[in-house]
């Protein structure tokens, strides 16, 4: 599993099939996990000199992964561009592509239906959760029990902490403050390796700067 597909199965409500989070952030964050795989699997890295907090190629051979090989072969061709300026397309089909991939191994339901009995839409409830349980029990083990994160569990709540999202997917903390407070000083400790945290920054930063942008624009819009 990667880590874009943990984040995916929790943001998205198991019973009702739909997102608990918006977009663009949502799709901004699937496509910053998948960075930060590629982080952890040294094929990138983010620049600290010359021109610093940009992507970097180390080795741009095939992971075997096709989610993550096109993504791969799009910073290939497009180096030492910043994550910010490169997440929208890197996000561009990525959630589909990880929905249905889910669904075709029994973990996720495409549910087929219509909004007002006019327009399609498909919903994606759980099938089999036992892999999210999993997840969001590594979570409640770092979050409430103050447990010390692996990499994938610290990247995951760094990218929620981005999009707000911990208290949704965390349910049963009795103070909601304390469990953002806490997934903020996860974000930013030391539990990962250098190259993978300086990744992880990157991602938050862009992710939010990504909120920030498209409520702005509704806003204006409005």
């Amino acid at each position: 599993m990667l880590i874009a597909e943990d984040l995916l199965l929790l943001l998205y409500d198991d019973a009702t099939g739909k997102p608990i989070a918006g977009s663009p952030g949502l799709d901004y964050a699937l496509a910053g996990a998948v960075l930060i795989e590629l982080t952890m699997q040294r094929k990138l890295d983010i620049t600290t000199e010359g021109k610093p907090g940009r992507l970097e190629v180390l080795d741009g051979a095939p992971t075997g992964d096709p989610i993550l090989d096109e993504r791969l072969a799009y910073v290939v061709g497009k180096p030492g561009k910043k994550p910010k300026d490169q997440l929208g397309k890197l996000s561009k089909h990525l959630r589909d592509q990880l929905l249905a991939r889910l669904a075709e191994r029994g973990i996720l339901q495409a549910d087929q239906g219509k909004v007002l009995g006019l327009f399609p839409v498909t919903r994606w409830p759980a099938r089999d959760a036992r892999h999210e349980q999993e997840v969001r029990t590594r979570l409640t083990g770092v979050l409430i029990q103050g447990l010390a994160p692996d990499e994938r569990t610290g990247a995951l709540i760094a990218l929620l902490s981005a999009l707000n999202a911990v208290p949704k997917v965390v349910t049963d903390a009795v103070d909601k403050r304390a469990l953002k407070q806490r997934a903020k000083e996860i974000a930013e400790s030391d539990w990962a390796a250098e190259a993978v945290k300086k990744a992880v920054a990157e991602m938050q930063a862009a992710v939010t700067t990504a909120i920030v942008v498209s409520t702005a624009a509704a806003s204006a819009g409005s």
